[in-house]
């Protein structure tokens, strides 16, 4: 159930509903619909309308409702179907119908998501609104790979980093401030994997760093690609490795192992 993402929908009609409109902000996860909340399925269920983006996997889609509305706002490595403003208005205009509007994030609508910008737009419209949280891509991909974020004889710190850098900047500032006793993990940094290999080792990282890869994390196709921070950028051309992908940088990956995933479905797949 792959449905193509068209946000050529027009706005909704004023309603003499006189029930008040109400948005939830709601967190798919990583990706496995056995991660979503039980409040978020509940969200889903009772819907009128669901904006959601790319990073909503089909699996997640298809316990939406047939009855429910469904509009593709896009959002996928810088290629957005509608700009963050036309969103934020979409929300707002479907709550001013007196609908139940659902928000439908990958991860948690508050990291990387955009979450809060969408939550100020709802407020100043004057309307309720609810957080419900996801797992994020960061957890999700350490729990489905077996890689620690954490661990005692290997990092005893995790930092959470965007790979985007603001117009103007030639450099991530975050680069400067980590050091080995931390794991890095990078959302959206695909694109500029390069650049933060090399910018990370010019500012003291190893570049015998290990760094995974973790590519469609917790899906069926995901897909786990190793390197080191003065190999990636030829690997992950090598390996042709494209988003939703995000990289995992330190000594924990040391502790990667391939038949992780697998042998924990065989365990269950009788129970």
């Amino acid at each position: 159930m792959n449905e193509p993402c068209d946000s050529r929908h027009l706005l909704p009609a004023a309603s003499a509903n006189p029930v008040r409109g109400h948005v939830s902000l709601v967190g798919a996860g990583p990706g496995d619909p056995e991660l979503l909340t039980l409040r978020a399925l509940q969200r889903l269920q009772t819907a009128d309308v669901v904006l959601y983006d790319h990073l909503v996997s089909p699996a997640i889609r298809a316990l939406i409702p047939a009855r429910t509305e469904r509009i593709c706002v896009g959002k996928r490595a810088s290629r957005h179907t509608l700009p963050q403003e036309a969103i934020n208005a979409l929300i707002v205009s479907h709550a001013r119908a007196g609908r139940r509007v659902v928000r439908l994030k990958g991860g948690d609508p508050f990291l990387f998501g955009r979450g809060g910008e969408e939550m100020e737009e709802v407020v100043a419209a004057g309307f309720d609104y609810e957080v419900v949280p996801g797992i994020t891509a960061a957890t999700g991909a350490a729990a489905s790979t077996g890689i620690p974020l954490t661990h005692r004889d290997h990092a005893q710190g995790c930092l959470f980093v965007t790979g985007h850098r603001r117009q103007g900047e030639d450099r991530l500032a975050w680069t400067r401030h980590t050091g080995p006793e931390e794991t890095l993990v990078v959302y959206m940094g695909l694109n500029e994997a390069p650049r933060i290999a090399a910018d990370l080792i010019d500012a003291g990282r190893a570049p015998d760093t290990p760094v995974a890869t973790v590519e469609n994390a917790t899906t069926p196709r995901e897909r786990v690609v190793l390197a080191t921070l003065a190999t990636l950028a030829a690997t992950l051309e090598q390996e042709a490795v494209a988003s939703p992908a995000l990289l995992i940088i330190g000594s924990v990956v040391r502790l990667y192992r391939p038949a992780h995933r697998a042998a924990v479905e065989e365990v269950f797949a009788g129970a």
